[in-house]
């Protein structure tokens, strides 16, 4: 029976897309303009490459798509950042507070 052997066609789906040098600027330029950040790497989902999320001291934060792992590493290195797995220490606080604080104003 032939049709078993019909490959599938590769699905590529949105969250292929890595990160652009655009991405790249606008980490930069939070790190620059924003003192205490810190950088948390989400892993790669279903639908998302890996995404590193930069937090504030004030808990205002931003998130772009990053070159995996290493990639967000080697990013945080440079900046001179912490860097955390998001997996293994979670959210901080102030990050919940800014968007809880964010909800109130708006609403």
């Amino acid at each position: 029976m032939a049709w078993f052997r019909r490959r599938k066609k590769a699905v590529v789906t949105a969250g292929d897309r890595p990160a652009s040098r655009a991405d790249v600027d606008h980490l930069e330029q939070f790190v620059r303009s924003r003192r205490g950040v810190e950088a948390f790497i989400e892993p790669r989902t279903t639908v998302t490459e890996t995404t590193v999320m930069l937090i504030a001291h004030d808990g205002e934060w931003t998130r772009r798509r990053i070159d995996g792992p290493d990639g967000a590493r080697r990013f945080a290195h440079r900046m001179a950042i912490p860097v955390y797995d998001v997996r293994l220490m979670g959210y901080p606080q102030r990050m919940r507070d800014f968007n809880e604080r964010r909800k109130r104003s708006a609403g």
